[in-house]
């Protein structure tokens, strides 16, 4: 394999390991490559990256090759993650909090499993929120993270403990998973999931009843 095309692999596997990156015996594994040859990569992607101006780095941290975006463009992330117009959470990142609350502690993987889809983005957004965190790793290969809830998520449902949460048995599978998520968070929230500000289709349905209240009101006088 060509050195150019072994850089552009490996790239694109530490993208999609996301956070948890990868170790280089892993990547030498994947891309049948020697660990010598995979380090020679990894250190001329970091030079790169740095001398084209790239908007993320490569990261070495304890061992594991990561991705990574720079600090001095933390301001701007900021503003995307808090940003108004971003504040509703998805029905994937409602699913995935969903069975972070009651599978907690539980790792990316876990979570894929029960909703069969890949959740990493979602993660990064609950993340972002304040409603998980990482709380440990997992005993298996490559030390995954492992997600729980945090006091934000507890305040904001205004539950004294996670034994506050209702039925425990949901979430054991991904059969209703849709179902059980909105029931979780109706139930939670009172009448809405929508976890910052509503959306225009909320808002548009609540002008509609209003509409119909005011006509009723009417037909009555």
């Amino acid at each position: 394999m060509d050195f150019p095309k072994l850089k552009s692999i490996i790239e694109g596997l530490l993208f999609l390991s996301g956070e948890e990156g990868l170790s280089i015996k892993q990547i030498a594994e994947i891309v049948d490559q020697r660990i010598e040859v995979v380090s020679d990569a990894v250190e001329e992607m970091i030079a790169d990256f740095m001398n084209q101006g790239r908007g993320v780095q490569i990261l070495k941290i304890a061992g594991v090759v990561q991705l990574g975006t720079l600090p001095e463009h933390a301001a701007y992330f900021e503003k995307l993650a808090y940003s108004p117009a971003r504040t509703s959470l998805s029905q994937a990142a409602l699913e995935t909090l969903a069975i972070v609350a009651y599978r907690q502690p539980i790792t990316r993987v876990e979570i894929e499993e029960i909703r069969g889809v890949k959740s990493e983005r979602a993660i990064h957004t609950l993340v972002n929120k304040d409603l998980i965190e990482e709380v440990g790793r997992a005993e298996a290969i490559g030390r995954p993270i492992l997600y729980g809830t945090t006091k934000s998520f507890l305040d904001y449902f205004g539950l004294a403990s996670l034994k506050d949460l209702p039925e425990p048995g949901l979430f054991e599978d991904s059969e209703n998973l849709e179902e059980e998520t909105q029931m979780l968070f109706n139930k939670l929230d009172g009448q809405q999931v929508d976890l910052g500000s509503t959306d225009q289709n909320d808002f548009d349905n609540e002008n509609t009843d209003n509409n119909h209240a005011v006509h009723d009101e009417d037909l009555d006088s």
